[in-house]
């Protein structure tokens, strides 16, 4: 039986795709995991490898204490992710995961393997800092936001025994989003893909154009409608922007992009 590794547990991949040209890593939202991403990776399975990131303290890494610091995740994640940047590979992050996603592109770049594009998701940009408290409330607080966000299933409310499992990482990762520090550094040189919820109560399409700052490459800003969990009503539209930047990424690198011929549209 072969030894896990630190790449088996922070990435899952769902639907592994070895002959796919391109990689996208996702990164979820606060209290998300990875399978969030789970039919994300079987919708471009073939065409794409998804990569979906699993946070300490939450599904098959229950056992382990949440990191609490978006830099340390994002140092973490790099180290293990490593190994899989071996082609083209682009970013997406939801919301907690739009900043590690960024600081992960960092770092990539500062490694020689600058990331084709970073696609972020609901979440301002990150010198536009706000003194969020929502990790220092107690627990029926917290609950109370998660709820309000209405990205996590009902369910998980009525039953106390998983909530009590669950509520530990919903913390951590909200202390990581709420006391993260932008550390000003040159731009990245690759695309920034902006995307936000008309109705997201949490970040406005004004604090996500923002972003442009942070590239020297270009910069797109999509709107959608919905609130902060636009993504679960129009992952369609998504998919395809996505599908459009990994496609020219793979033919730009030239890789081999006979399945993104023969994949059909979104």
């Amino acid at each position: 039986m072969n030894e896990m590794t630190d790449t088996d547990l922070w990435v899952h991949r769902f639907h592994p795709a070895d002959e796919a040209p391109t990689r996208l890593l996702c990164l979820p939202h606060a209290g998300g995991a990875a399978s969030y991403f789970l039919g994300m990776a079987k919708a471009l399975a073939p065409e794409v490898d998804v990569l979906a990131v699993q946070y300490p303290g939450r599904q098959d890494r229950m056992r382990e204490p949440g990191i609490t610091s978006v830099h340390e995740m994002a140092d973490r994640l790099v180290a293990a992710l490593l190994p899989l940047v071996d082609r083209p590979l682009a970013v997406f992050g939801h919301s907690l995961g739009a900043m590690i996603g960024f600081e992960v592109a960092m770092r990539l770049r500062e490694a020689g393997k600058t990331p084709t594009g970073l696609f972020v998701s609901g979440r301002r940009a990150p010198h536009r800092r706000k003194l969020d408290r929502i990790h220092l409330r107690d627990d029926a607080g917290l609950i109370a936001e998660v709820r309000a966000l209405a990205g996590t299933d009902d369910a998980v409310f009525d039953d106390e025994e998983v909530l009590r499992m669950v509520l530990p990482a919903i913390r951590s990762d909200f202390t990581a989003a709420e006391t993260y520090v932008y550390r000003p550094g040159p731009r990245l040189a690759c695309p920034i893909v902006a995307l936000v919820g008309d109705e997201d109560p949490r970040v406005t399409a004004d604090e996500a154009r923002a972003w442009q700052e942070h590239t020297d490459d270009t910069f797109e800003l999509a709107v959608y409608p919905g609130g902060h969990f636009y993504l679960n009503d129009n992952m369609p539209a998504v998919l395809r922007r996505i599908r459009a930047h990994t496609r020219s990424s793979g033919e730009a690198a030239g890789g081999d992009t006979a399945l993104a011929r023969a994949a059909q549209p979104g």
